[in-house]
């Protein structure tokens, strides 16, 4: 018999979150792994936190919600709030019921930051490492280091000379006209007004120039883990010493590595004295891809 196409909506629902997500879903683990992590948080959020005034978002579930951005590939934190409000596995994940509102994009945004200032999520992501030394899912055979350019928020234009200290008042404060042609720039000469730390940087030759950090990532070899990240000053050397620096403190932590895998540009550096280093020679193969799938 055909079924009605009843377009009325129930007045009330009886399912749960917690019933329409199946058993063997990969978020399962996840979820009772971060909720341990969170329990142990627990008292750091508290600091955080006055005992008067109104509720904030909870800072488990701003946790929960980056980790699903992150895990989801999610661009935006308002595209992230529009899944959140029509996805129930995101809801059951964050800890929503399904009739609970969603969190404005503004919002959630500003609670976020109060938890980066914190440095709640380094410290969140240190103790999932340490859950996993704990229950024998990482070792310390082989470990291997890779950077590439974080594109910071500097405009070109704010690029002045160092030793420079007033400048004429522009000809539009929002978008004032600034001439280059005939001037010679660096990064020994010149730096950003509005972020001094950044440098400017290419990824190869050819490319534009764009003020840039270096993010840095030590991922563990065997299960793919990454156990220590590091943003650094985008200079030659940048991968190199953020290496050094990451190593040292996996060390602090327990693990002595005993290999680290990297690729050519490392061998004039200090590490190598250091620590093995199985190195990738793309150079050695015709066959294009060839040298990315060798095994260290």
């Amino acid at each position: 018999m055909r079924g009605s196409d009843q377009q009325q909506s129930h007045v009330f629902s009886y399912i749960s979150p917690e019933q329409r997500v199946r058993k063997d879903h990969p978020l399962r683990p996840i979820r009772t792994m971060v909720d341990e992590i969170l329990k142990q948080l627990s008292p750091q959020f508290n600091k955080m936190y006055s005992k008067v005034g109104r509720p904030s978002i909870p800072p488990e579930q701003l946790l929960r919600a980056q980790l699903l951005q992150m895990l989801y590939s999610v661009r935006s934190e308002r595209l992230l709030m529009e899944e959140m409000d029509y996805n129930i596995l995101f809801r059951w994940f964050v800890g929503l019921n399904l009739d609970d509102p969603v969190w404005d994009a503004t919002v959630f945004t500003k609670n976020r930051d109060r938890l980066l200032e914190a440095e709640v999520a380094k410290e969140f992501l240190a103790r999932v490492v340490g859950q996993a030394r704990e229950k024998g899912w990482t070792s310390d055979e082989h470990f291997s280091v890779d950077g590439t350019l974080l594109e910071a928020w500097a405009s070109v234009k704010s690029f002045r000379p160092k030793d420079k200290k007033s400048f004429p008042p522009p000809d539009d404060p929002g978008n004032p006209t600034v001439d280059f042609h005939g001037e010679e720039r660096s990064n020994q000469t010149h730096e950003s007004k509005t972020d001094p730390d950044a440098l400017l940087a290419r990824k190869s030759k050819g490319k534009e120039a764009q003020w840039s950090y270096s993010g840095n990532l030590l991922v563990e070899n065997r299960n793919g883990l990454i156990v220590s990240s590091l943003v650094w000053e985008a200079r030659g050397t940048a991968e190199r010493d953020a290496a050094m620096a990451m190593l040292q403190d996996v060390r602090r932590t327990g693990n002595r590595a005993r290999n680290r895998g990297r690729r050519q540009g490392f061998r004039h550096c200090g590490v190598c004295a250091r620590v093995p280093a199985h190195v990738r020679h793309a150079s050695r193969s015709t066959k294009p891809g060839a040298a990315r799938r060798q095994r260290h």
